[in-house]
């Protein structure tokens, strides 16, 4: 069983998850406020948090900052602030994803286990000689990209952010971050640039173009491997 940490005030929230958890294979550590979090974060060894930000003694972005700098666990924030520069700020803050209230169970459980791999194989993509995903075979040992078997042609810009993309696929990528990772600290603000070379590599990808998903206003997302089944039912919230 993996344990999981929810953070959350809203004791509806616990009720529904818990079990969800439960038959989903995950045990469940249940903390109402921040402090209590933290206290279980070094009591504990979860193996993943998920976390509201709307806690009644602490912000939940200063939990995030805290378990952060002393861990790599996987956070994948709740919340239903919904706004584009929260969700920026909790990802670029080390967030591994952040699900908008109401949000889907079959897409929280996704989202959960696309975190829990990608934290489990620290190498990702990059660590493995072939990675496949629908249409699309990635050979990291001949730097070289399939799509239905037939090769592409991609400069070293397009190849470092298909790499990034599949290194780090299922999660939200901000601007900010795929800026820093393929182009260096003094490009993060030239969105445009990033919006034009994530068209081009599209383009060349072909049919295998929607793997990479935008996330409006915030950046962008390659699918994972297992796709989340928003037809599942909703967990709502307040905060």
């Amino acid at each position: 069983m993996t344990p999981i940490l929810v953070v959350d005030d809203e004791p509806q929230v616990h009720r529904f998850l818990q079990p969800v958890l439960a038959a989903n294979g995950y045990t469940v550590e249940r903390a109402d406020t921040g402090h209590a979090a933290l206290s279980l974060m070094q009591e504990k060894n979860v193996s993943a948090v998920l976390l509201d930000l709307g806690l009644p003694d602490l912000d939940g972005m200063d939990v995030l900052k805290i378990i952060r700098a002393e861990s790599h666990v996987p956070v994948i924030v709740i919340s239903a602030r919904g706004q584009e520069e929260a969700k920026i700020t909790a990802l670029d803050a080390g967030a591994d994803d952040y699900l908008e209230k109401p949000f889907g169970v079959g897409e929280l459980l996704a989202r959960l286990r696309a975190a829990l791999r990608h934290r489990n194989a620290p190498g990702g993509v990059s660590g493995s000689e072939c990675a496949h995903f629908k249409g699309l075979r990635i050979d990291t040992f001949r730097r070289l990209a399939y799509v239905d078997e037939n090769p592409l042609v991609l400069t070293p810009k397009e190849w470092g952010l298909l790499l990034l993309f599949a290194d780090n696929a299922g999660r939200v990528l901000t601007h900010k971050q795929i800026l820093k990772a393929v182009w260096g600290s003094a490009n993060m603000s030239n969105i445009q640039y990033l919006r034009v070379y994530v068209g081009q590599l599209r383009q060349k990808l072909g049919p295998a173009g929607c793997l990479i998903s935008t996330e409006t206003g915030i950046g962008y997302r390659m699918a994972d491997r297992s796709q989340p089944d928003r037809s599942e039912s909703l967990v709502g919230g307040r905060n």
